[in-house]
């Protein structure tokens, strides 16, 4: 996942993906440690993931970057 795509996703579906991103990692771990995983490439690319996500969500902590608001269907419907 790049950059530009992580930044334009609000804060909740972020930390969620973040929880997906944090639990396959472990499982992939497991795999390696047991021999059975195929891809090797699979931790590297989660981990540099993980690290995009945790970024993104220090910014939003430290103010350098604004939650985007997310207008539910009942207020696109009002306007």
């Amino acid at each position: 996942m790049r950059m530009h795509e992580i930044r334009n996703l609000p804060r909740k579906e972020i930390e969620l993906m973040l929880e997906e991103l944090l639990e396959e990692y472990e499982n992939l771990r497991f795999q390696k440690v047991t021999r059975q995983l195929d891809n090797p490439l699979l931790l590297r690319t989660i981990r540099r993931d993980i690290a995009r996500l945790k970024t993104v969500l220090r910014e939003f902590d430290l103010g350098i970057r604004e939650e985007k608001k997310v207008i539910s269907e009942s207020e696109e419907s009002k306007s």
